[in-house]
């Protein structure tokens, strides 16, 4: 997800760099994201955290479950949960999709980046994912160590 130049607003709040690594990501979808004002507010400061996050289809409804937002000062009255469910915004063939997915094929619904987008809205990309298992962590982790490596000896070659 390359930052274009002419974004001036696209901003990544959070991202959930371990989710690549502990699973095979089939698939992704760009969803919106019901938030209170104070939310919003203390994600322009940098204030949130979805490492331990994932989604989940509730009663036809998608939900972020257990996604971090810090609480903003300034707003002492009227603050907000900093744990609470988040309703995620889809389409209903996108949700039909995620249920499908999750419930009968097995798969996990994880949250994989928390941004602004070009036009200052607040969107969640949900990965489609399957869980590796630990021969298949070694695997990504020793292909990844080979890249550096031939990266490396390109350099010292030119």
């Amino acid at each position: 997800m390359a930052k274009k130049p002419e974004d001036k607003n696209y901003k990544v709040i959070a991202e959930n760099r371990r989710a690549r690594y502990d699973y095979a990501i089939e698939d992704d979808l760009e969803c919106g994201i019901m938030l209170e004002g104070s939310e919003v507010k203390s994600l322009r400061e940098g204030g949130a955290n979805i490492a331990e996050s994932y989604a989940t289809v509730d009663n036809g409804e998608l939900w972020l479950v257990n996604g971090y937002i810090a609480p903003y000062a300034q707003a002492k009255t009227f603050g907000h949960e900093e744990r609470r469910r988040r309703k995620l915004l889809a389409s209903r063939r996108e949700l039909s999709k995620l249920w499908n997915a999750s419930a009968r094929e097995g798969y996990t619904l994880v949250p994989l980046v928390l941004y602004f987008n070009h036009r200052g809205i607040v969107k969640l990309k949900i990965g489609i994912a399957k869980g590796k298992k630990v021969a298949d962590k070694r695997e990504t982790s020793a292909k990844r160590d080979w890249q550096r490596q031939k990266a490396r000896l390109m350099k010292e070659h030119n």
